[in-house]
């Protein structure tokens, strides 16, 4: 059995991105893992990181949940929408405020270049957005997706990040987004 964290970093409640997420739990659980979902839009906390890594900004009691999820978890989801080529300021502001105490605590300390403060986990990034994945991947160099797997999840220790991109989500068909439900319901049987 792996324990699972899976963050919906979407800003709005009853979006496909939640649905994507209690698909994902369902599989897990069904499968006998322990999955817990923490949407954002439900979670009280301030998203700004008023003074960078100066000084600690003590976490809401949300964030000590959603940060004692991450620490205890073997795998971790990120779900959210492509807005404006990236995440939502909501997730981006949630990764930001969760990792500022382990970052600041390791400053001048032996352990100050280390940052893989969450090795031994692995990820899965689930994005929708509303252009075809071929052009978010060549064209648009999938920024927002390099973003999150190499500067922020590889950087604080957890690999493998797999990935799944699902595009056109504004025209997609109802059959379509079930297919793409029932493939993420099978990755949560995996844990993968």
């Amino acid at each position: 059995m792996r324990k699972i964290m899976i963050v919906v970093g979407h800003p709005q409640a009853n979006t496909f991105c939640d649905a994507l997420a209690n698909a994902y739990q369902s599989g897990a659980q069904y499968a006998g893992h322990e999955a817990t979902v923490f949407s954002l839009q439900k979670l009280t906390f301030d998203p700004i990181l008023h003074t960078g890594y100066r000084t600690a900004q003590p976490l809401e009691p949300d964030l000590q949940a959603a940060y004692a999820a991450l620490a205890a978890c073997d795998h971790l989801v990120i779900i959210f929408p492509l807005w404006c080529g990236d995440m939502p300021a909501l997730l981006k502001g949630f990764i930001e405020r969760i990792l500022q105490p382990d970052l600041i605590a390791r400053e001048n300390t032996e352990h100050a270049m280390n940052w893989a403060i969450f090795s031994n986990k692995s990820a899965r990034v689930i994005i929708t957005m509303g252009m075809p994945v071929s052009i978010y991947r060549f064209w648009y160099g999938a920024h927002a997706l390099k973003l999150l797997t190499r500067n922020i999840l590889n950087f604080i220790g957890i690999k493998p990040v797999r990935q799944n991109l699902f595009g056109m989500i504004g025209t997609s068909k109802l059959e379509q987004r079930q297919r793409w439900l029932d493939e993420v319901h099978a990755l949560g049987k995996q844990a993968a």
